[in-house]
């Protein structure tokens, strides 16, 4: 079976790339801003998986127009058109399209309400897509070998005494090679809807820090916590429920494992 990624040129769209009956194109070969040439490049395929994505949380409150641009519009262009081939759309998503006022971890059917404008524009983009029969896949705090999260403790620590991080921000990392193996499972047999594809196990981005500095064989007392912003448009609280995966069949590994992983 023959998969394309649209993003194929992200970190998401490298790591599905290198599986096997994955084709990844970069926004140059396929831009789904552009409808007009969609068709073509689709045509051939027996599914999708849209990566391409605006991934800026911060400039996206300045620049509103691109987030939508690719988030929004460009995920429904990609939809209709697979929908009008009759090809199956997994459409990768984000924790960020909820507001972090929950106490327990966010469902599927919990209603979205982003705090910002690159979840907005990702809620906006997920409307889209289930109009037009596709399915969506949420994750969180996706991290890589190659950059992310865990370069930046690594690179900080190296360099600085003490390193602060954020206690109060509760989440589910993923390990993006644990993410691309779902996504490839769920584009061979797309369930439609949403599901909660996210790593076991919850925690804070401090909780996160402390984590990679124990990994790696450094003083964990060097991380401290500390408080968002207020000006942070990034919800507090975004555990994602991964029941209806796991009805599937598709058990989501602790995010531990990844981690052991990056750092070997």
């Amino acid at each position: 079976m023959t998969i394309l990624v649209a993003g194929g040129a992200g970190r998401l769209g490298r790591s599905l790339a290198r599986r096997v009956g994955v084709v990844a194109v970069s926004r140059a070969a396929m831009d789904v801003c552009d409808p007009a040439q969609l068709a073509s490049r689709l045509v051939g395929h027996e599914a999708v998986i849209n990566a391409a994505a605006y991934t800026h949380v911060d400039r996206a409150e300045t620049e509103r127009a691109a987030a939508f641009a690719v988030n929004a519009t460009g995920a429904g262009n990609l939809a209709r058109a697979c929908a009008e081939l009759g090809i199956p759309l997994v459409h990768v998503s984000t924790d960020y399209v909820f507001d972090g006022a929950a106490t327990r971890p966010y469902r599927e059917d919990d209603p979205v309400g982003p705090i910002g404008a690159y979840g907005e524009s990702k809620a906006e983009g997920e409307r889209l897509v289930l109009a037009a029969g596709g399915t969506v896949a949420r994750t969180s705090w996706v991290f890589s070998a190659a950059d992310g999260f865990v370069q930046r403790i690594l690179a900080r620590l190296a360099t600085e005494p003490t390193v602060e991080v954020v206690d109060d921000r509760h989440g589910c990392p993923t390990w993006i090679e644990d993410l691309a193996d779902v996504l490839v499972m769920l584009a061979r047999r797309p369930p439609g809807g949403i599901l909660h594809v996210a790593g076991e196990g919850a925690t804070t981005w401090y909780g996160l820090a402390l984590a990679i500095a124990r990994a790696a064989g450094i003083d964990p007392a060097r991380i401290l916590p500390v408080r968002s912003a207020p000006t942070d448009r990034r919800p507090r609280f975004s555990v994602l429920d991964t029941t209806k995966l796991r009805s599937l069949g598709i058990a989501p590994r602790p995010w531990a494992i990844g981690l052991a992983e990056v750092l070997r």
